[in-house]
């Protein structure tokens, strides 16, 4: 059973107005890119497509796109946008498809919705189950920013607006952390929506590769190539299946 947040109707239904930036252009579009260049001729399978995000366009730049999505809604609201995008039900850590492909990939910080060390390491297995030899596996998600918690302070902001506060707590010896978000509705009200993750730095991420038996290829720390260093608060991570 997997420990990941389960996605309700309520929450599917707002979810692309909510993350309205990550589906900004400039945002976007790096994103595809990238996975386009990655995905060359093969099939690419995307975990925790959710509603399409980034499935859709890739898949409208002629690339084969399949997806695992957890949340039956999520599903449901993507095959509005794209009713013929093939998705199973299931959770990323075990659920199987058909095929090999030349690409599976993971973004949006979607690895840390398995809480456990133990589905992450299951995640990086079950993605190579799916690679064809020479395939890559891609994941992003942010650094644990835990250089921004000084001594004494429970949680760190990562957005604070007029429509939106969100905060994260972390708890440094078991990598739990939550996200707190508090949303203005239309009457005006606040809502309150939590979202458990456990927290993953790169060098954990390797390991859970080479387990897998994936190599790192390259990491950025962003979509464009930007160089990863010591300040970078997120990553692009391309693994490559051994083999021809």
């Amino acid at each position: 059973m997997t420990t990941s947040d389960l996605w309700d109707e309520k929450t599917a239904a707002a979810y692309d107005e909510a993350s309205a930036a990550m589906f900004a252009p400039d945002v976007l579009d790096p994103a595809v890119d990238l996975l386009t260049e990655l995905a060359g001729d093969g099939r690419a399978l995307e975990l925790a497509i959710g509603t399409g995000r980034v499935g859709i366009p890739l898949a409208q730049r002629g690339i084969e796109v399949v997806g695992i999505e957890l949340s039956p809604p999520m599903v449901d609201q993507l095959h509005r946008k794209a009713a013929d995008l093939p998705v199973t039900v299931g959770d990323m850590a075990t659920t199987q498809v058909e095929g090999t492909f030349a690409l599976v990939y993971l973004v949006f910080n979607t690895i840390g919705n398995l809480t456990t060390q133990e589905e992450q390491v299951a995640c990086f297995a079950n993605a190579a189950r799916h690679l064809e030899p020479g395939g890559r596996f891609v994941v992003e998600v942010g650094v644990p920013a835990l250089r921004r918690l000084p001594p004494g302070q429970a949680a760190v902001p990562f957005d604070v607006g007029e429509e939106h506060v969100g905060l994260d707590t972390y708890d440094p010896v078991t990598q739990q952390a939550m996200s707190y978000h508090y949303s203005r509705e239309a009457d005006g009200s606040w809502s309150y929506s939590p979202h458990h993750f456990r927290y993953v730095w790169p060098s954990e991420l390797d390991l859970m590769a080479r387990l897998a038996g994936l190599r790192l290829e390259r990491r950025t720390s962003d979509w464009r190539g930007a160089p990863f260093t010591a300040e970078s608060e997120s990553h692009v991570s391309v693994w490559r299946r051994e083999g021809q």
